[in-house]
């Protein structure tokens, strides 16, 4: 090996290359705290923080750092990494060899999980904020900070992104999920370890438990739990924990645990709004690299309220549904999509016109009587075309029928009232909006009628 430049300088020049591999995130959480050691036996020795990172550079990220080291010293060039002293990975792709257990604490925090990737709207922005203020200020009065809500809502988003700023504040973190905490003690017991495991957990400056309502009905698990809770807390030790449901909503809880969950601040995850989901469509689309109009995006975010996760699942949906019939995607394409990739069991139900006047009439917060009858101001005719409208759009009905529905109008009506809606939705997103709420609302309407 020919090489004349000192390994620290070669690979802060490595760095800069595979800042430009690797997103901000996977950047900060694998590669920033890594140092050039030297070359030993035609080997480029990378110093890494623990063993952690030394596992996952070694499986996700090797043949990315060997081509830049190799491009940057002019030959083939094979690593090695280095855990503070301690040689690993001396055979290529082999894997780390076991070191103390206090380098071995890192907890498996997903990369994207950050603050600076959490899309906030008025649905999250408390939890957010309290959050981000116990990494800056661990231990005082937000502890614990107690977050819940329904699933795929971002609670395991925030505990990483906690977990992740507060490493970088050089605190000792754990990040467990209460399953695993359960299993984990059980075999404690089993192999006579439980001091092993009552001094790990209780060594940390800052513990974050996903899931909490796995304990329900494991007195051993609570009972374990809630002394290693009381030994954190009073030694100014943050915790946080995330659940489907607030304290009080945990009847076969003890009740001096959840007592003491309540002690803190308790915060929830609420469904998404259309702005906050949006906005979160766009962002994912950007980190995909999905090639895909703001049109489509609102038709997402205008049918998916139910989670962030069926947000995401949705626009991957349509994406993979572009490539497999190799065409842009279109508003038209992503209906498809969403209906032929969901999976249905069975045919979908016709909707009938009487379904469609319920849910207009639901929207615009009016009667029967005033889409049939004669009159004529503003809200109320806009009523009457948006449904004209629908029923042409989502029935098999003729011009004359859909007139008929509505109070006898002729059938130039309602052509002219299809024409007018179908121009200004393009126009109007408000509208826009609103008829895509009123469509969600039909194909709700049409399932649970099977």
């Amino acid at each position: 090996m020919i090489e004349t430049r000192p390994a620290r300088q070669i690979w802060e020049t490595a760095l800069g290359e595979l800042k430009t591999h690797v997103n901000t995130p996977n950047y900060r959480t694998w590669l920033s705290k890594t140092q050039g050691i030297g070359f030993e036996n035609d080997r480029f020795v990378i110093g890494v923080p623990n063993t952690f990172v030394s596992e996952y550079l070694d499986r996700n990220q090797r043949s990315l750092i060997e081509r830049v080291i190799s491009g940057i010293t002019g030959e083939e060039t094979r690593i090695q990494f280095r855990i503070n002293g301690h040689q690993v990975n001396q055979v290529s792709r082999g894997r780390a060899k076991p070191v103390a257990a206090e380098q071995t604490s890192m907890p498996l925090l997903n990369p994207k999980y950050t603050f600076e990737s959490f899309i906030t709207g008025s649905c999250n922005q408390l939890a957010f904020t309290a959050a981000l203020a116990i990494t800056r200020n661990p231990g005082t009065s937000y502890n614990p900070l107690y977050i819940y809500g329904g699933s795929g809502l971002g609670k395991t988003h925030l505990l990483h992104a906690i977990g992740h700023k507060a490493m970088e504040n050089n605190m000792k973190v754990m990040y467990v999920r209460a399953e695993e905490y359960t299993n984990q003690l059980m075999q404690a017991f089993k192999e006579k370890k439980a001091d092993e495991f009552r001094n790990r957990y209780r060594s940390v400056d800052m513990l974050l438990l996903d899931d909490v309502q796995f304990f329900s009905g494991k007195t051993q698990t609570e009972e374990n739990f809630f002394h290693t809770f009381d030994e954190l807390h009073s030694g100014n030790h943050q915790i946080a924990i995330t659940c489907d449901q607030p304290p009080k909503a945990l009847p076969s809880f003890q009740n001096r645990l959840r007592s003491r969950f309540e002690g803190g601040l308790i915060t929830d995850l609420q469904e998404p709004d259309f702005d906050t989901r949006l906005a979160i469509l766009k962002a994912k689309a950007i980190q995909k690299e999905i090639n895909i109009s703001l049109d489509v995006l609102e038709m997402i975010a205008l049918q998916m309220k139910q989670s962030i996760r069926a947000l995401e699942g949705s626009l991957n949906r349509i994406a993979a549904y572009s490539q497999l019939v190799r065409s842009m995607i279109t508003p038209e394409l992503a209906v498809h999509a969403l209906k032929d990739l969901a999976g249905n069991d069975y045919p979908p139900t016709p909707v009938t016109p009487a379904v469609i006047l319920e849910a207009v009439i639901e929207s615009f917060q009016l009667t029967p009587s005033d889409l049939r009858g004669r009159k004529r101001d503003e809200m109320t005719a806009l009523a009457r075309q948006v449904a004209m409208y629908l029923m042409r759009q989502e029935t098999e009905c003729s011009l004359s029928e859909i007139g008929r529905e509505l109070g006898g109008r002729t059938p130039a009506t309602v052509s002219h009232a299809y024409q007018k809606i179908a121009d200004d939705i393009n126009n109007d997103p408000a509208l826009k909006r609103k008829v895509f709420d009123i469509q969600r609302q039909i194909q709700k309407s049409a399932a649970g009628s099977r």
